[in-house]
């Protein structure tokens, strides 16, 4: 039996503060501000400038092109962090939840209808205005995009909107931080190959798995014990990441595995007054 006089001294809101309205929207906007000069300055940067800063970082020679490739597309993928800034906007000027859920749904199937069309129709994919970041194996597929949609609107409508958040967060920021570390570093300090086909590397998991740590610790920084929900989140990220389980896009299952992770790590955590569980915030 837990010792329930513990359980209640840390259960209440002197000693579990939780973060407010306008914490969150402070957090989202700062990020999502910090993304896009980020983007917009390597976006004005021409090529050979970012191969020189690459090969400045200590990137190997014949790993620079792709790894310039992949910063390109993963620049876009900062876009990502719209979805929960303009979540949190929309909580905080009084629309629903419910509302939201539908935005998202609204806007998932509109945007998987025009992949659709760009993978059959001739006309839409030699005329799509970002074929350029595709990847090969997307012309004949729906492409990445459509599958953070899917992911994201999944999570919004099954998640707490602050685990939904926090989901997103690890697949936007993790995500991109798995695939630019492993493509310019991956098996240069640990040279074992991991993951389906090995394909992945060491030090890649290890970047994303450090990065959906912090940004988890940061969101959740006025929770006490929040380290230990955070990093089953985080390890549960990594792992699907590594391993795409299910065979299904990792779009898909990061946030939503993370997302069940996080709801399980806080309601261990605080099962002891569900009240003043972090699953309960702004429901």
């Amino acid at each position: 039996m837990p010792n329930t006089t513990y359980c209640k001294e840390w259960a209440t809101e002197e000693a579990l503060p939780l973060p407010s309205q306008p914490f969150l929207t402070a957090y989202m906007t700062v990020l999502a501000l910090a993304a896009l000069v980020l983007g917009v300055t390597i976006r004005s940067l021409r090529p050979q400038a970012i191969r020189q800063l690459l090969k400045d970082a200590g990137v190997a020679m014949h790993k620079v092109k792709s790894t310039a490739t992949e910063i390109e597309r993963k620049i876009f993928h900062l876009c990502g962090l719209l979805v929960p800034l303009t979540y949190q906007l929309l909580l905080t000027h009084g629309v629903s939840r419910g509302f939201c859920v539908t935005l998202c749904w609204l806007i998932t199937v509109v945007g998987v209808c025009c992949d659709y069309l760009r993978v059959h129709v001739p006309f839409v994919r030699d005329h799509w205005p970002l074929k350029s970041i595709l990847r090969e194996k997307e012309a004949n597929q729906l492409c990445g995009g459509s599958y953070f949609s899917l992911g994201c609107t999944l999570a919004i409508q099954v998640f707490a909107p602050v685990i939904a958040m926090t989901s997103i967060l690890f697949l936007v920021m993790g995500d991109m931080t798995a695939a630019l570390i492993g493509r310019s570093f991956g098996q240069s300090v640990c040279s074992m190959k991991i993951g389906p086909g090995g394909k992945k590397s060491v030090e890649g998991s290890a970047a994303m798995f450090l990065t959906c740590f912090v940004f988890g610790c940061t969101i959740f920084s006025p929770v006490h014990l929040r380290e230990y929900a955070v990093v089953i989140g985080a390890l549960v990220a990594t792992l699907t990441e590594l391993y795409e389980p299910f065979g299904i896009n990792d779009n898909v299952t990061i946030p939503l595995l993370s997302g069940v992770a996080l709801t399980f790590g806080f309601a261990r955590t605080y099962s002891c007054e569900p009240a003043r569980s972090p699953l309960l915030w702004y429901l």
